[in-house]
């Protein structure tokens, strides 16, 4: 029988790292966990986690000994500060793949985001359409993937995943607001018409796309690949499915884009507000991306559409509702503080 690989995971406590952990547990990897956070799940006594930040490069280095695989999930999301974004994304990675390189890590498989393209012009966006980063987080994660393609080209195998927003099991941030109005029979307001097509994408379809670049020959993963959802409709008729699961009979209610992306702005700037330029200045455009890549190259093939997700997220925000009432933050862990937009939940 063949020894079990270790797969260490950076941000482990996080939302896809939990998710990532129970998944490769199930297909029996020895799994380490390195976060900020201290790994405080159910499946603490089957793995092995380590507290500490990407930023520690000795820490890094000394954590990852014995590791097979690396998959870099830990990432400083939109709501922190710009310093930490760029030294937890850049830097952090940089740490990450030259610790594997040290410790002679086989592959590594780096989280990225398809925030790198921006606010693009056309659809659906392919893996080498031009990068242009909006905000510090946009344009850190493109420096991030900068960071991996030096390592490729010094010999390591990094493949690059960019993920649509995904969304399942422990994923709360900014959906937490929309399952907040919905649980407790509210309609829901979009920005623009709705008519827009935005492309989500299940946890569980992420970590199997993960795996494949884990397992599949190094040539084939070596590379980018977009991954999302293959079934979605608009933004409208998407949402509007959450809405007729909560079952009080509400409706998305559409709004001019333009007057709303500026109160929306304005609030971010009075610090009222937890949406930020990225969600807001995209949210009534399309936005999707061409899977084909990843479908030819991986074999990846999606279970979940865009509503499948959604439901499948409000039904364990509703079963966990317990754990994290009343706690806010600024991770996908946590409902993010609503501020001055729960006064408007009234008027729904």
């Amino acid at each position: 029988m063949s020894e079990k690989k270790k797969v260490f995971i950076t941000g482990g406590s996080g939302f896809l790292g939990i998710n990532l952990i129970r998944f490769l547990l199930d297909k029996d990897y020895d799994v380490v966990s390195y976060d900020l956070i201290e790994f405080d799940y159910p499946e603490k006594d089957k793995i092995e986690s380590i507290v500490g930040d990407i930023r520690d490069k000795d820490r890094v280095v000394k954590a990852m000994r014995g590791a097979d695989l690396v998959v870099h999930c830990a990432a400083a999301l939109p709501l922190y500060g710009e310093e930490d974004i760029f030294s937890t994304d850049v830097d952090g990675t940089r740490n990450v793949l030259d610790a594997a390189k040290k410790n002679k890590v086989a592959r590594v498989v780096h989280i990225s985001s398809t925030a790198v393209y921006g606010v693009p012009d056309h659809h659906p966006l392919v893996e080498t359409d031009e990068m242009i980063g909006v905000g510090p987080y946009g344009k850190a994660k493109i420096d991030a993937e900068r960071v991996c393609e030096e390592f490729r080209k010094d010999g390591m195998c990094v493949a690059i995943i960019r993920p649509k927003s995904f969304i399942g099991p422990e994923r709360l941030g900014v959906f937490a607001l929309f399952y907040d109005w919905a649980k407790d029979g509210r309609g829901f307001p979009m920005i623009g018409n709705g008519k827009n097509r935005y492309q989500l994408l299940d946890v569980e379809d992420l970590c199997q796309a993960i795996w494949l670049c884990m397992t599949l020959d190094k040539a084939k993963v070596n590379d980018v690949f977009n991954v999302g959802a293959k079934e979605f409709t608009t933004m409208r008729e998407d949402y509007q499915s959450v809405l007729d699961y909560a079952g009080f009979g509400k409706r998305i209610k559409a709004f001019p884009a333009g007057p709303v992306i500026l109160a929306l702005k304005t609030l971010e700037a009075l610090r009222l507000s937890p949406l930020y330029k990225w969600v807001y200045e995209t949210a009534s455009k399309d936005s999707f991306v061409s899977i084909e890549k990843a479908e030819k190259a991986l074999g990846y093939k999606p279970k979940h559409s865009n509503k499948d997700a959604l439901i499948r997220n409000y039904r364990w925000y509703l079963d966990n509702l317990k754990n994290f009432e009343g706690a806010t933050g600024v991770s996908h862990r946590v409902p993010w503080n609503q501020g001055v937009l729960k006064l408007f939940k009234l008027f729904f």
